[in-house]
């Protein structure tokens, strides 16, 4: 036992010894649940399972890829049910851990049920926290559910996990999914409460009400039924309500087979012709258990259903022209991409349309002519649908045909020109002739998988390829498409080598001092020497990198390298500065980083004061997580820089609490400091905020003299961009600056 363990695992373990068990011994449960009292058990739990599997399988779902098992028990300790990794499944069969066997501290020792029972907080038992040895190298989180109305405890809910892979998020996961469950189980309570309340006032409902005996004999039609179906009471007393061609079918199930429906949506037309939407709600009558009739309700909800419709239609319309919108015109592209990945022979090409100089319309005829235009431009493109298309407007000046189901891929390209065609002729607003052309991006879907947005994406950069060959004219992407997914692949195939080969090399870019104009850090920027493509910048490779898991390797390796070479330079009687290196988000998430970041530093014998790693904002927003590891870091002497700040989710409450060195004001803000006030209004606010806050500040992307004057002016203390030096190879660097400084 350590010292800081918490005292419900002392007290356990106290037990456990005190009762002479031998740690090195298997302690299996002793107590089982017969097949049929295990299905008596489970039946009586049918309902709080139900509620604790959707939210357990939500837990497991979010951790897929860690091996994990969820287990729950009753009240007692008895198991349930266990869900997730089958090797741990199978593992925990051996010391006699399934379904029906009952956990007990007696019996078992200090275990995750038993004290996740006893204790009123979530708990957790990690490795040699338990008392037998077997169970060392396992991490486990549990804690108790209740009816919380009565703080009736109902069971445990606990998962398990390699030790390896513990960490204490997981209890907090566990904690969220056992409060909704809890809230779910209360809400079902009363919503059962409320059902038997609807059976006492009946008569004072202001819905329609339908009553049966045990026959199915009408005995109850209150007003509303009578003012929603226009049927008298008279006439529907003492007749047998399965004959109704509304409801009949529903009250024949619940009398039976017992069942219950909510919400069922009736539609039909009443006397005057009128449609009448409700909702429909039906469930057996019990008195001493026994059935003794049926129970129905409608609510009319005509009036919210086609209010509903109508906002349905503005969901997926636009409203200026009409047309179907951008929401609706991806919802049609995914659902055909759906039916060809399973198999469906389908067809599918999208233009992408643009018009050619409507803002110079817009700013010389105004808003409202430009909105004319739009609805009159719309109108004359619904005129060329065939008939499997789909005219959508996605938004501005920008249509797009949905073209599907074609034999030919000749008739894409023939809706092309017939589209082109339309704007022969000029359109007139009131007086005035306007005219206008449409630049066409075309892209058919290929004979292997890709999603909507990559579909989308290559019909608009084919309608941008349109505009830059002189406008009004059309651009096919397919020979592109498949040009650019054949290189991505190979790319990937390429990448997964890259390691293995040494093939990556660090580039370096000084940051200057504001006033003295020596170089005070270093920029490491990866670069991979491709055996065939040469020399790629990280543009290229990143963003497959996170898509592929490849991102934390390549990461680590830049740290290395990074400290290999700084620890060279100093080796080598050179003055030591220091060096900074981006982490990526899921580096600075993984588990290992300050283990790891330690053994680089001991490794290539390096003073964490000449390393300085840079996250980004949007890593930032796990708080809690975030302040902890960068604590850690700190602790060690690692320098933090916050890097592209003002791009993510800025929040003082950051910069307040956590150890940053450096903050990094984006390239965007200092591209447009001479042409946008904002910028210039943004960066000062940063370097003032950072100053006031003890940090320093680091301009980057500094290209031009008149932004390196604006940036002294404020005081900025560092500048990097290539208006002193683009990133060079470190030999470059060494004989350029470094030797320098000697």
């Amino acid at each position: 036992m350590k010292r800081n363990d918490a005292s419900y695992i002392i007290e356990s373990n106290r037990f456990c010894k005190e009762a002479g068990m031998n740690p090195n011994e298997v302690s299996r449960p002793k107590h089982f649940l017969s097949k049929l009292g295990l299905a008596e058990k489970r039946k009586s739990y049918s309902e709080i399972l139900s509620v604790v599997r959707f939210f357990s399988n939500k837990l497991l779902d979010s951790l897929r890829g860690t091996p994990i098992l969820v287990v729950v028990s009753d009240a007692n300790g008895y198991l349930l049910e266990i869900e997730g990794d089958e090797t741990i499944k199978e593992t925990i069969k051996q010391f006699g851990i399934r379904p029906g066997s009952l956990f007990t501290l007696e019996d078992t020792g200090t275990n995750v049920i038993s004290l996740a029972l006893q204790q009123k907080h979530p708990i957790s038992i990690i490795g040699d926290q338990h008392y037998h040895t077997f169970l060392h190298e396992i991490a486990c989180y549990g804690t108790g559910f209740h009816y919380t109305d009565e703080n009736n405890l109902l069971g445990s809910v606990s998962i398990m996990m390699p030790i390896q892979c513990q960490n204490p998020l997981f209890l907090t996961m566990l904690t969220q999914a056992v409060d909704s469950i809890e809230r779910e189980l209360l809400l079902r309570k009363q919503n059962k409460q409320l059902n038997i309340m609807n059976q006492i006032m009946l008569s004072r409902t202001r819905n329609g009400i339908v009553i049966t005996d045990e026959n199915g004999i009408t005995t109850e039609f209150n007003d509303f039924a009578q003012q929603i179906s226009n049927n008298s009471r008279k006439s529907v007393i003492g007749r047998n309500i399965c004959e109704s061609n509304i409801t009949g079918t529903y009250f024949k199930e619940v009398l039976e087979k017992r069942k219950i429906f909510t919400d069922e949506e009736l539609q039909f037309i009443d006397v005057k012709g009128k449609l009448v939407v409700c909702l429909f709600d039906a469930q057996p009558i019990y008195e001493d258990g026994k059935m003794i009739g049926a129970f129905g309700q409608f609510r009319d909800i005509s009036d919210r259903h086609f209010l509903q419709e109508k906002y349905n239609y503005l969901a997926y319309h636009d409203d200026l022209t009409n047309l179907p919108n951008r929401r609706y015109i991806q919802k049609e592209i995914e659902a055909i991409i759906e039916e060809i990945k399973a198999g469906n022979k389908r067809t599918l090409a999208l233009l992408y349309i643009d018009l050619d100089r409507f803002k110079i319309i817009n700013d010389n005829f105004s808003h409202s002519y430009g909105d004319i235009l739009l609805k009159k431009v719309s109108q004359r493109l619904c005129s060329c649908l065939g008939e499997n298309d789909v005219l959508a407007r996605m938004g501005g000046d920008e249509f797009i045909f949905l073209l599907k189901d074609f034999d030919d891929p000749e008739y894409v390209k023939k809706k092309a020109e017939e589209v082109q065609n339309l704007f022969h002729e000029s359109f007139y607003v009131g007086s005035d002739e306007l005219h206008t052309t449409a630049s066409i991006g075309m892209a058919i879907y290929p004979e292997y998988p890709i999603s909507m947005e990559k579909l989308m994406i290559y019909a608009d950069n084919a309608m941008y390829q349109a505009k830059a060959q002189g406008k009004n004219r059309y651009s096919i992407y397919t020979s592109e498409l498949l040009e650019e997914m054949t290189y991505e692949y190979r790319l990937e195939a390429d990448l997964r080598r890259a390691l293995e080969n040494d093939e990556f090399v660090l580039h370096y870019q000084p940051q200057i001092h504001h006033q003295t104009g020596e170089v005070v850090g270093l920029e490491a920027l990866i670069r991979w020497q491709h055996p065939t493509l040469g020399l790629l910048p990280p543009g290229k490779f990143i963003k497959l990198a996170e898509e592929n898991g490849l991102i934390t390797q390549i990461g680590k390796w830049v740290i290395n390298e990074a400290c290999s070479q700084n620890k060279k330079w100093q080796d080598a009687g050179m003055e030591p500065i220091k060096v900074s290196v981006n982490l990526s988000t899921q580096q600075f998430l993984s588990k290992d980083l300050v283990t790891f970041m330690k053994d680089s530093l001991e490794r290539t014998a390096l003073d964490p004061q000449y390393l300085v790693v840079e996250i980004t904002e949007y890593m930032a927003m796990e708080y809690d997580y975030s302040l902890k590891v960068l604590k850690q870091l700190k602790a060690i002497g690692i320098g933090i820089s916050i890097d592209d700040f003002g791009t993510g989710y800025s929040s003082l409450n950051y910069l307040k609490n956590f150890p940053i060195d450096y903050i990094k004001i984006d390239k965007t803000f200092v591209d447009e400091i001479m042409i946008d006030h904002n910028n210039t209004f943004i960066i000062k606010a940063i370097i003032t905020l950072a100053h006031n806050l003890q940090m320093q500040v680091i301009a980057e992307g500094v290209e031009t003299k008149e932004q390196l004057d604006f940036l002294i002016k404020q005081k900025c203390d560092f500048i990097q961009g290539y208006l002193f030096s683009k990133p060079l190879p470190a030999i470059e660097i060494e004989e350029k600056y470094l030797l320098q400084r000697k």
